[in-house]
């Protein structure tokens, strides 16, 4: 991808990683968010991958905002059992349903290099532009798949095979429930990026999620920390195996 436009620098934020997620970049992880940052605005060119182009606003709600759905593993080399998350898992298989332009996904591969993301979408231009940008990158932990959840969640070789899901700006909790918990492991984690959220929707989704094979594990509240804008992220656990047409089978 060629840059004969300048790309303007974005903001480090150091102070406001540190106070917001008690964690910080490094020198190595900012450049490729730079770099990252550029060559979305270069792909917005031909394709439209994303309206937020100003930097500050694309560090809060793109690399903050996807970091923090996360924030409870950074600068974490492993999925660890003592803190209660997963158990040990060297190299955790990480899905990302919808990723778009690559959100949460290649952020949450730059700042996690342990894990293996794959990014999922349906559109296959985007899926090429980031296969280029995964390539400029240099991500050696991220790949691409084509295809709708719905469907790919049904078979063999994707179904039950990961050990997080993370979906943002797809559909209604309950749908991103339908779609990410089939991906899943027993023990997995979805994490479900939301906006506002209410206890009504929250009674609605409990209802729903056991014959989905799932339970609401945490609702984490948060303000952004630029805009001040009220988000939640739902932390769904896969607690029973869901076979297609078959009743809930939980674990012995």
């Amino acid at each position: 991808m060629s840059n004969s436009i300048e790309t303007p620098q974005l903001p480090e934020m150091s102070e406001l990683w540190q106070k917001t997620l008690n964690w910080q970049p490094s020198n190595g992880e900012l450049s490729q968010f730079q770099l990252l940052y550029e060559l979305i605005c270069q792909g917005n060119r031909q394709l439209n991958l994303t309206r937020i182009t100003e930097p500050t606003d694309f560090w809060e709600k793109h690399l903050w905002d996807s970091l923090r759905g996360i924030s409870r593993f950074l600068g974490k080399t492993e999925l660890d059992c003592r803190t209660g998350i997963l158990p040990v898992i060297p190299n955790p298989q990480v899905i990302d349903i919808g990723t778009g332009a690559g959100f949460p996904g290649v952020p949450i591969a730059i700042t996690q290099p342990n894990w293996q993301v794959t990014l999922l979408d349906s559109t296959r231009k985007k899926l090429t532009f980031l296969d280029s940008l995964i390539s400029e990158l240099e991500l050696k932990n991220a790949t691409t798949l084509t295809g709708r959840a719905e469907e790919l969640g049904k078979q063999s070789q994707y179904r039950e095979v990961y050990d997080i899901a993370v979906i943002r700006a797809v559909g209604s909790a309950l749908v991103c429930a339908e779609y990410a918990l089939p991906f899943l492991k027993v023990g997995g984690l979805a994490i479900l990026y939301r906006g506002n959220w209410t206890e009504e929707e929250a009674v609605d989704l409990r209802s729903t999620l056991l014959s989905l094979g799932g339970a609401i594990e945490l609702i984490d509240p948060f303000t952004t920390p630029i805009s001040n804008s009220i988000r939640h992220c739902l932390h769904l656990r896969k607690v029973a195996v869901i076979e297609p047409g078959k009743k809930v089978k939980f674990p012995k």
